[in-house]
């Protein structure tokens, strides 16, 4: 017996089931179908997405995880340890009294199990405990820092670029006179004078006070760069159709600035935010050694590299000085790092895979 056949349905009357199969098939792209429609990622989204397919950045981004860890986790590391940046171990069980006053014994000049990167000379404290306390106040001073800069240049650039006119000519003129200023000239003959204007305030607590005044310094004559490159791009901006869309429908100046340039040119300014980081850590290191930043005994970057040099105990041994030096090295290094690699991902002109 024949099988039976079901006749063909009107073509007129597709059938629910005949209508889901007569829908078009999903966008192909060369190498496939789309996972996702063309422009659905954000900029964030496909910068992240670029910066992953760099072995570099994926490395100095693991690295400055670890440094922010090291930083963050200080009081657990040196309980582990078992020690702290402040006492000092000067008895003849830790420092040599006869050939090399104050410099520790051969056992204690390098890592060892209890301690974990040898003794500071003259004082005998422990260095582990002093890199990672040291690591949370240059690392605090820098970030701070860098938040204040961008800040003010980002609001002081967005204002000159959309007012334009006199506004734009008077920004214009004191940007240009912080830049002409020779930057640590400038930090090196004010930092001591706000120190002391700062003492007998809330600031002046152990050691808020050189903190405090090193972010105001560096985070105050750091932004008149970042306000220059703001200013340009909102320049061409305030031109454009979703601005006057904004205007149009009666928001005020305010709003727009904040609301509608600001957003825009964020990819500029965290450009300029990662690559400022491991310039005022740099900035910090440098004041501190000489004198004018954190001093002892709390504990900064800069400060025990200031301590290493100032007893000449480097040259007794390259150490102490190559402990800081090089924690200093691999932390730009490592921002520096990461800051290229944010900028080629932000960058339009580059290649989109």
């Amino acid at each position: 017996m024949p099988p039976s056949r079901t006749p063909p349905a009107d073509a007129s009357e597709p059938s629910g089931e005949q209508v889901a199969t007569l829908s078009p098939p999903p966008a192909t792209t060369p190498s496939g179908p789309s996972a996702e429609p063309a422009g659905a990622r954000t900029l964030l989204g496909t910068a992240w997405l670029r910066i992953r397919r760099s072995r570099i950045a994926v490395g100095a981004l693991v690295v400055v995880a670890l440094i922010m860890l090291f930083a963050i986790l200080a009081p657990l590391l040196t309980a582990i340890e078992g020690q702290d940046p402040y006492t000092s171990l000067t008895g003849p069980d830790h420092l040599d009294e006869l050939d090399t006053p104050g410099l520790p014994l051969t056992y204690y000049r390098f890592p060892s199990a209890d301690h974990w990167l040898g003794l500071e000379p003259g004082l005998g404290r422990d260095i582990f405990a002093r890199m990672a306390y040291g690591a949370r106040i240059s690392l605090v001073i820098a970030l701070l820092s860098t938040m204040v800069s961008v800040f003010l240049g980002t609001v002081i650039g967005a204002a000159a670029g959309y007012f334009g006119g006199k506004v734009d000519m008077v920004i214009s003129r004191v940007m240009d006179l912080f830049l002409a200023f020779p930057h640590l000239l400038l930090v090196l003959s004010l930092t001591p004078i706000l120190q002391s204007r700062l003492g007998g305030t809330a600031l002046d607590s152990g050691s808020l006070l050189p903190v405090a005044s090193l972010v105001i310094i560096l985070g105050f004559f750091g932004w008149a760069y970042l306000a220059r490159v703001v200013r340009g791009q909102v320049l061409s901006l305030r031109e454009q159709e979703f601005v006057e869309a904004a205007r149009s429908y009666g928001a005020s100046r305010r709003s727009i600035i904040f609301r509608q340039i600001i957003p825009n040119v964020m990819g500029v300014v965290l450009v300029y935010a990662t690559m400022l980081i491991p310039t005022n850590i740099t900035a910090e290191a440098a004041l501190s050694f000489l004198g004018v930043g954190v001093k002892d005994p709390t504990p900064s970057w800069g400060q025990i590299l200031n301590a290493a040099q100032a007893g000449n105990w480097y040259l007794s041994d390259p150490w102490f000085l190559a402990v800081p030096a090089g924690a200093l090295v691999i932390t730009v290094l490592a921002f520096n790092l990461l800051g290229d690699a944010v900028r080629d991902a932000l960058d339009p002109k580059s290649s989109r895979h």
